[in-house]
């Protein structure tokens, strides 16, 4: 009878065991991450594709919008609707910098110092939501110099990023740093099949063609979102098992 009582005990915590929450990851960011309107079709945010990797204990809600920086994203309100609805164990992915970094547009500009104080904005609301914050660095832009070696192009915002990861404490995901080594491992000419660069004629949302080295092609939008969950992945934590095994 004593052998048989642990494995009754086994049984009754397997059939009594609660599934995972259901939480949100909520999206905050700029165009490289945003939905796009049909009409910019091909060009595709890397939070697109990011959706169809989770499981059903997961929704992902992306309010990334082009052209926002994380001055203008709570200037405009668009932050209220997120934290509003923020839960416990939750995630909020925060990418920034593209659009603060732009002096020449005041209402998107943040100085550096600005800008630190945005991000640790974000994270401390988050977490008085009991949710997880998870800082993104700025996606890199494909430039190269003439000895076909990839550039740096966020001016000093992905370091400030960085160090407000360390300061607070909070997760990173360098996707600066691990896009731009995929650029570089593609070349200054392949590289541009991962953004949207077209041909006149080649589609009629671009009748003129495109070479834009900022926003990505589906190609391109799939391959970020593949990085960043890798990089979820390698930081372990939960979320990572809420990823869909394929």
């Amino acid at each position: 009878m004593r052998k048989i009582l642990p494995f009754i005990s086994i049984i009754l915590m397997t059939s009594f065991a609660l599934p995972p929450k259901k939480i949100t990851i909520w999206m905050i960011g700029d165009s490289t991450m945003a939905i796009k309107d049909p009409k910019a079709y091909p060009e595709t945010g890397w939070g697109m594709p990011f959706v169809q990797f989770w499981d059903s204990t997961v929704k992902v809600d992306n309010r990334s919008r082009n052209g926002r920086s994380s001055k203008s994203f709570t200037a405009e309100g668009l932050w209220n609707p997120v934290i509003e609805n923020m839960s416990e164990g939750d995630y909020l992915i925060i990418q920034f910098g593209h659009n603060d970094e732009s002096k020449d547009k005041g209402e998107r500009y943040s100085t550096p110092e600005e800008f630190k104080a945005n991000l640790a904005a974000y994270i401390t609301q988050a977490r008085s939501k009991k949710a997880i914050p998870i800082l993104i660095t700025p996606v890199g832009r494909r430039k190269f110099d003439e000895a076909g070696k990839i550039k740096e192009t966020h001016l000093g915002y992905s370091d400030l990023v960085r160090q407000v990861a360390r300061e607070q404490n909070t997760l990173l995901i360098d996707l600066d740093k691990k896009s731009q080594e995929l650029f570089q491992q593609m070349g200054p000419e392949t590289s541009k099949l991962l953004f949207n660069y077209l041909e006149p004629g080649e589609h009629p949302n671009f009748p003129n063609g495109v070479k834009d080295d900022t926003h990505f092609s589906e190609l391109g939008a799939r391959r970020m979102a593949e990085i960043v969950l890798a990089e979820i992945r390698a930081l372990h934590i939960e979320l990572a098992d809420r990823i869909v095994k394929r």
